[in-house]
Formats: structure tokens, sequence, C-alpha cells
């Protein structure tokens, strides 16, 4: 994904808050602080969004016009949100004064095709309470790429609020033409209303006895183009039973969704709850288009399609659901390259990088309609076909993939490769595209020693090692479908490509792999985490692999909470960049992948530990996009980089590649291998339930004991096999 900073794009610095909490399905998402507000005016990414626009930018709450006082907050489900808060000290218009804590305020909120919510105000005093309540909701519509910092010329027009008994509908007509509305419905329907500057305020003054208590419901519905029909008001039971049917809705589609993927359970609960809520993450992503479904790639920024993000996310998690594998390809194979295009940077066969729905998108503001700007993303197109055949048999999935995987192959050649000289290049010269197009696509993500950017057209190390493992699985594939001559074609390349690949990015002198070739082909010898990708592909032979990973694993890379992207001797290194020294788990996963390959166990050991010990110090043990590269102390937490994704798909996608990596799981003929299997740090016992792999299931037990990890499959369903080698 690009970077916040790509594009001139910045985000206000002012007030940076250390959590979020976040409720999504489908397209819609909220973005709050963990009291459930949305202060008017906050810099960043707070409010409510649908198709890449801001449908509420304010949602507060105050008693007696004072912000209440947060006691906890939460999320369940990815979708569920509780919230206590308590008054502070007032003086009330009476004159009295209402001790703090008199008051507990409790919202619940519910996402599905709105947001639905329920406030309880209790009284715990002793006399009866009477006391204002006032609620403030406004929306600016602003697009995504506005709120990250791009400016516009100008803007659409705000259009007089409906309002009718229970009911207030904001509007915004946008200059792509559609209408964008936020319909506000509440029960019961007593309070003043008064606007202000497109903002809501909704009072109330009430009066309670000692220990009685208050209901007020909440439904907040975005649309664009048509804008909502006729009133919605209802009583207070009609809004009671949608909230409970809501939920209990959303809690089957969960309990549906944990079911349908394989289970894994250990003897360690806080390592159990990490899996949990990754499976959580990656369901509250996982996003039906018109055209299919998708894992989208993160809240807030990018809850939209990435060809890149959701392919190497649906690689990530075979083992766990491979039917979002399948999907993942389908969808992608509908918005794969028709045309040369290049102010998309579309070619015949290329597969998308990004695609956005909002105004700007729709005016032709910028260029996600789709754009095509990534490199890499038709290599792991094949490369997760590959392992997904491998992984199923599904050769009628293979069948459907024929046509778009040999259009894949043909990109690799007719336009990845630029000069013609065997290596996928980018230029990265389109006005309003991406300079960078390698998973590290800041505009200063590709550093040469001195800190200077990287000279186009740029051959990166890591798709080089890409381009390799899509052709080797190509020549399977292409066996498969009865391409012989093809299939030889292509393992030649691959031949060739792996003796050139040594020859031209080997650091000589530091015995490792350089970040690049530059557009005079001079190699980069930056120091970066991307030589670590080269490793899973198979690309180098055994003692340069082992070379890598111990410049790797050496203490300026290696901060012991993770692998950094950049070497922290290096002149463009800093720890709280974006690319240039932080951690991403999805890079650490990948490069344990490549140890495990390598049979490197103690240095996977290590680095898989090092992940999940970081992971269990975020909230919910979620592990964020990416956080900053300071070195691991005593008594310390990683430290967060401010405006990462959370949830995000790739970073939930790390904890079962991780996993997979230390079971030393991969697919056989028709079934499944376990190699020299480990357990993380803390894990004595795991079991896999339902494992869906070949023709069946398998469900397997591990068990640490002493040096080694006994492991015994307890259950079979189905044509499938499992092989144990310990």
């Amino acid at each position: 994904m690009e970077s916040i900073s790509d594009l001139g794009m910045r985000i206000a610095p002012e007030r940076v808050e250390e959590q979020t909490e976040v409720i999504k399905h489908g397209e819609l998402f909220l973005v709050t602080l963990p009291d459930g507000s949305v202060p008017g005016g906050y810099p960043g990414g707070l409010g409510l969004y649908f198709r890449d626009t801001r449908f509420l930018d304010c949602l507060e709450f105050y008693v007696e016009n004072q912000k209440p006082m947060l006691l906890s907050s939460g999320v369940r489900y990815s979708n569920f949100y509780q919230g206590d808060l308590t008054n502070p000290e007032l003086r009330l218009l009476s004159g009295e004064i209402l001790p703090l804590q008199t008051l507990h305020f409790r919202f619940l909120r519910l996402i599905e095709d709105a947001v639905y919510q329920r406030f309880r105000v209790v009284n715990f005093a002793l006399s009866p309470v009477r006391v204002n309540l006032s609620f403030k909701l406004g929306a600016d519509y602003r697009d995504i790429f506005e709120i990250r910092g791009m400016t516009r010329a100008r803007r659409g027009r705000f259009l007089p609020p409906i309002c009718n008994s229970g009911e207030v509908v904001l509007r915004y007509e946008g200059l792509d033409g559609l209408m964008r509305h936020t319909r506000i419905v509440w029960q019961p329907l007593s309070g003043d209303i008064t606007f202000d500057d497109n903002r809501l305020t909704i009072n109330y003054l009430f009066e309670l006895p000692p220990k009685g208590r208050l209901y007020l419901f909440w439904k907040i519905t975005p649309f664009v183009g048509q804008g909502p029909a006729a009133v919605e008001s209802g009583n207070r039971q009609e809004f009671k039973e949608l909230f409970v049917q809501t939920a209990w809705r959303q809690k089957k589609d969960y309990v549906q969704w944990y079911q349908s993927c394989t289970g894994f359970t250990s003897d360690q609960p806080q390592f159990n709850q990490m899996l949990t809520q990754a499976l959580s993450d990656l369901r509250v992503l996982y996003t039906q288009y018109p055209e299919g479904w998708l894992v989208e790639a993160g809240v807030p920024w990018y809850a939209t399609m990435f060809g890149r993000d959701a392919l190497i996310t649906a690689w990530q998690i075979l083992a766990v659901n491979p039917d979002i594998c399948r999907k993942t390809l389908q969808l992608l194979a509908a918005y794969q390259g028709k045309k040369v295009d290049p102010a998309r940077e579309e070619q015949p066969g290329k597969i998308i990088h990004e695609i956005r729905r909002g105004e700007m998108a729709n005016c032709g503001e910028i260029l996600h309609t789709p754009y095509y700007g990534s490199v890499d993303s038709t290599l792991w197109f094949i490369i997760v076909l590959g392992d997904f055949i491998s992984w199923t048999n599904d050769l009628s999935l293979l069948e459907e993939m024929r046509e778009p995987l040999l259009k894949a192959l043909a990109w690799c050649t007719d336009y990845g490769d630029i000069d013609g000289d065997g290596y996928i290049e980018y230029a990265g010269h389109v006005s309003g595209g991406l300079v960078h197009q390698g998973w590290k696509d800041s505009w200063d993500g590709v550093p040469d020693p001195e800190g200077e950017q990287v000279k186009p057209p740029v051959a990166l190390v890591e798709v080089q090692a890409y381009l390799y493992g899509a052709y080797r699985r190509a020549v399977r594939l292409l066996k498969l479908l009865g391409e012989k001559e093809a299939a030889q074609v292509y393992a030649e390349k691959a031949r060739v490509l792996r003796e050139n690949f040594r020859r031209d990015f080997w650091v000589k002198e530091g015995g490792y792999l350089g970040v690049a070739l530059d557009g005079a082909k001079r190699l980069v010898p930056t120091v970066a985490s991307n030589m670590g990708h080269a490793l899973f592909t198979g690309i180098l032979p055994p003692q340069a692999a082992k070379q890598v990973a111990y410049m790797l694993l050496a203490p300026d890379m290696f901060s012991r909470w993770g692998i950094r992207t950049l070497s922290r001797r290096e002149a463009a290194y800093n720890p709280m960049s974006y690319h240039n020294g932080s951690v991403w788990p999805h890079d650490n996963a990948i490069i344990a992948a490549g140890f495990r390959y390598c049979g490197l166990l103690a240095e996977l050991e290590g680095l898989a530990s090092a992940i999940f010990e970081a992971a269990l110090q975020f909230p919910y043990y979620r592990l964020p996009e990416v956080f900053c590269g300071f070195d691991r102390r005593p008594f310390t937490a990683p430290v967060r980089y401010p405006v990462a994704c959370k949830p995000q798909a790739w970073a939930a996608g790390s904890v079962f590649h991780l996993l997979r990596a230390c079971l030393g799981m991969e697919a056989v003929s028709g079934g499944v291998a376990i190699r020299k299997p480990l357990l993380p740090a803390g894990v004595q016992r795991l079991r896999i339930k339902g494992l869906k792999v070949s023709a069946g299931e398998v469900t397997i037990d591990f068990e640490k004991r002493g040096d080694l990890v006994v492991c015994i499959p307890v259950e079979r369903k189905g044509d499938v096999r499992a092989l144990i080698e310990t």
C-alpha cells in the first residue's frame, strides 16, 4: 500500500490518540476514540465511512455541556462496541452539585447496513437527578484522499438538512453529480434540535429517580445516489427489537465464520486470543463487491480492494480458509488489465493495485478507477494460484484461471520487463501515480546508501525473487493444463533468472543482496528487509540464503521485536518512518517462511517468538499494520506507529503465516506434510481442527516434549493424508 505521505499527502499531527475503536461490516465502518466519540474538527481518520466518503465527522455526547469520563471500552467480533462512561462533578441548573460518578452511561453499537446504537443512563444517586444531555452530529462528506491530505480546487455543495419528527437527513451534492445523505433516526422523539454549520445538536432534559434508567435508540444510515425514501421512525419497542435482531444476526454470522475456518486451540489463553482476534479482523475486512469477495487492506485508509494486499493475505491464510484464496483470484481476474492505458498504468494481463469509488475517483481527480501501479501484484497472482492448486488440487479453478494465468505470464515479458534483460522493472513516472511500486511504495521507500531515492527504472530485489517463484509455479500449472511446451519455456526462464540473479544482486563485499538495480543497472547495496523475501522462493543457493538470514538477524536489522525494514546503519534510517526502519509483521512473516524453506529453524523460532510477543503488547493482542523499529528494552512495549491501520489484512494474516512456518506445514500430493514442527514460546500444546486440504479435512495435535514437538493426526474426513516428520 502507498504510505500516508504519498502524493504530498499528510495527516495533521496535532493530536494523535494512543488507541481508537473500530467497528465494520461490509463497506461501512466507524472509527472513534475509546469513549465512542468523534470530536468535530479532530485531525486524522475518525468518523463514519462508506465508499471512500466520510458520512459523519462529528459524533459527540455531553452531560451539562461537559465531556463525560471514560470508564472502559471494547469491541467484540469487530462489529460490536461497548463504552462505559460516567459524569464528572457537575453544577446543575438548580445550583446543586452532582458528585462525580453518580450517573452511568453505556453505549452499545452494532454495525450492519447502518450503525445501530442503544444508549442507557442509570442514576445511582439517593435522590432524583434532573440533568441535560446533548448529542452533536455532523457530516463533512470528505473523500478519504482529502482526509489523508490531498487538496481540492473545489468541492460540492451542502444542502439544507431535512428534519422530521425523530429524523434528520444531512445532505451533500458532490461534483460527481451524486447525492450523499446521512439519515439519523432516534427514539424516543423528545428533545430540542438545533443546527449550526451543518452540525446537528439534540438536547434532552430529563429527570431520573434513584436507580432510574433511560434508554435512547439510534439508527444512522449512509446513502449514495438516491436518498432515503419515507420517514423511518418507530416506537421504542420497534427500535429495541431491531437492535436485538441485528445483534443476533451478526453473532450468527461470526459463529459461522469461525466454523468455516480452521480452528486453533492452545494451552496458552493469550495466544488463543491473538489467533481469535486475527480471525475476527479477517472477517471484518472480508467484503463483498459486485464482482465477488476479497479481504480489504485495512481501516481506515485502505478499506478497499488492493491487489497485492488481497493476494498476500489470501496466501498467508491458505491453511485457514482456502475459499478466500479462490474468491480473491476470481475477483482479481475480473479486473485484470485489458488494454494499454498509460494514465492508469493499465496493461494487458496486469493485476490491479487499487480501486476507489468516492467522489474524487468519480471526478477523475485520482487515478484509482482502477489504478494498476503495482509491479508485483501480477507475480503474486501467479504465486497464489500455484500454491492454491497445490493445497486444494482444485483443477476446475485452474481451468477457469487458464486465460488469466497465460495473460499474467505474458505481462511479465511483454510489459513488466521494460528493457528485455529478464528482470521486472517499474518506471514510476505517471503524474498522480506511485513513484515506487513494490510493497514499499512510499515516495521515500527505496533509498540508496546516501539516503537518496533510487532512480527509475527500478528492478527491486524481491520482485525478481517473486518472478522466479511465479515461473516455478507456472511450470507445474502449465503441465496440469496440458501446455507442455510452454512449461518448458518457463522452466528455462526460471533457470536463467536464478543464474543471473545471484550475479547481479549479490553484494560481494558484505555477503548479502542489494535492494535493487537502478535505471543504469547499477546495484544499490542498501541493507533492507527486501532481500528476506527472496528466501521462500528458492532463488538462492543454501549458503547464500544463510548469509542473508544472518544479515537480517544482526542487531542493526533485528530490533528483537522484529526485523526492521531498513538497517539502522543506513543514512535513510528512521525507526518512526513508514518504510525506512519500522517493523512490518507481514514482512517478518514472509521472511520467517523463508527461514523455514531454508531449514533455519532456530532463526525461525526466534523471529516468530519476537512477533508473537509484540502482538501481546498491543490492544486486543492485535498486530497493527506497522510499528516503530526502536530496540526492545526491558519493561517496555513496541512503540506504535501513530497512523497505522488496525485492523489490517496482512498483519492479521501474519499470525497464521508465522504459525504455519513454525509447524512446517506444507501441501503434498493428496494431503499435508508436517516437517520438524516448532511451537511458539510459551505454548506446550496446540490443536489444529478441521484443516481443509486436498479433498478432505484433518485434525492434528501438537505437544512439546523436551526439545521435540510430537505431532499426532487425531481425525480425518474425506480423502486426505498427513505425513509427519519430527
